[in-house]
């Protein structure tokens, strides 16, 4: 448990969101650093996300790799279900043949690449046995990371009517997967911060699967906003399209440019100037990534080492030393709006489980840490808070010297010491109260 200690000043939150005019339904732009949250609508309204639905499959695929329950050397031999969706050219897919074998590799890059609908039921056959079980892992993964607002109902994100009657067990034949736009940025957050290494295929605007053989076939990216592709915008290196009729055009997009990363989340986008309309989620997408650079940067605010004056010390239980210095173990950064550099205060939250009644016991380390220092934002825009509660910038306050605890002798003197300092106390007291 921690608890706030210090601060300087109150926090000022007013202001109004950016008004950017996003044509769409839902949308939220973030910084995965410190989860800052710096534009924001409807984002917890419950909407089709589509194929944005691989993004669960795609952690749960990796994850299975990392624990080595899946190689990607590891062979799917096609059953009816998976030849009957691949062969379906309306929606999208590398057709497999039904006699045919194909290792996980090939199959998850058509699956990041080409959103291919086969390859992922594959894929969830592959690590659950069944895609009816490998719901239930999504759903029940979804409510581990913190996910609100969601239903996985298949493993694709295709409407359950497109499945041919073959919609996983325990689901209707015409739902479809749904979540918020915040539950789409939390889980785009978590698929980037525990599997980095997705980046690696979901940024590659073009390949061909299984090249050189009658199979082949050119898989190009559906997130147009790659290199290359006639959406392009520079840094873009991700991260999930979806389109069904009931979710609309929706893109769940990152990019990393002027030492930052932004998360951002297009839901139902609409082209309201005649454009096709599935080039509209990226149109808003590119004003998010606009309005975010143009206004924002990461800053260093507080340097390694950074004390509060007037709060920089405590008292030491049962030390050699009465007190020791606290300060910050590295360089605090913050995700900021131009000219907002003064707009924040530093504040001090020490670990209850550590420091009780503004003290620590010895015996302790130098570098132990104690708490953390975090800022308070004073600015007059509207702060609209982080994508999880207990994120912020924040860097850990650690002791500067450690102190060994004081031998039983000076212990013992030390509490005589008290009891006369408390009796000489009662004893003026009691005279006083004479005259």
């Amino acid at each position: 448990m921690l608890t706030t200690i210090f601060s300087i000043q109150d926090v000022k939150a007013e202001g109004n969101n950016p008004h950017l005019d996003i044509n769409a339904e839902a949308a939220l732009l973030l910084e995965q650093s410190t989860g800052k949250i710096i534009y924001q609508k409807n984002i917890d309204s419950i909407l089709g996300i589509a194929s944005m639905t691989k993004m669960m499959s795609e952690y749960l695929i990796l994850e299975a790799i990392s624990e080595g329950k899946l190689s990607l050397e590891d062979q799917y031999n096609v059953n009816e279900y998976v030849w009957t969706i691949s062969h379906d050219r309306s929606l999208s897919n590398v057709p497999l043949r039904r006699d045919g074998t194909y290792n996980a590799q090939e199959l998850y890059e058509a699956m990041a690449i080409y959103s291919a609908n086969g390859a992922t039921i594959a894929l969830a056959e592959m690590v659950a046995g069944t895609e009816a079980e490998f719901v239930k892992m999504m759903n029940e993964k979804a409510e581990e990371l913190g996910l609100e607002d969601y239903k996985f109902v298949n493993s694709t994100g295709l409407n359950n009517a497109d499945l041919y009657g073959m919609h996983p067990d325990g689901t209707s034949a015409d739902e479809e997967n749904v979540m918020s736009a915040r539950a789409t940025a939390k889980l785009a957050y978590h698929l980037l911060n525990d599997f980095p290494e997705i980046l690696e295929t979901a940024s590659i605007p073009k390949k061909k699967f299984r090249e050189g053989t009658d199979d082949e076939i050119d898989m190009s990216n559906w997130n147009w906003m790659l290199p290359g592709l006639i959406s392009e915008y520079e840094g873009v290196d991700g991260l999930k399209t979806g389109f069904t009729d009931f979710a609309g055009y929706n893109f769940t997009g990152t990019i990393e440019k002027d030492g930052m990363r932004f998360i951002s989340v297009v839901m139902d986008a609409k082209n309201a100037n005649g454009q096709p309309q599935d080039t509209a989620r990226f149109a808003e997408t590119r004003k998010l990534f606009d309005y975010g650079f143009a206004n924002y940067s990461v800053k260093e605010i507080y340097p390694a080492n950074y004390q509060i004056d007037e709060n920089s010390n405590l008292k030491v239980v049962k030390g050699k030393e009465k007190q020791v210095e606290v300060e910050t173990s590295e360089a605090l950064k913050v995700l900021m709006k131009r000219g907002e550099e003064e707009s924040f205060e530093p504040l001090y939250v020490y670990d209850d489980n550590v420091v009780s009644e503004d003290a620590i016991t010895a015996p302790f380390e130098e570098g132990t840490t104690v708490g953390h220092m975090t800022v308070e934002y004073t600015g007059e825009e509207e702060d609209l808070g982080y994508l999880f509660d207990q994120q912020g910038s924040k860097v850990d306050l650690v002791t500067k010297e450690g102190v060994d605890k004081a031998n039983w002798f000076v212990l013992s003197m030390r509490a005589v010491g008290g009891f006369f300092a408390d009796l000489w106390s009662t004893v003026v007291g009691a005279v006083k109260g004479l005259f």
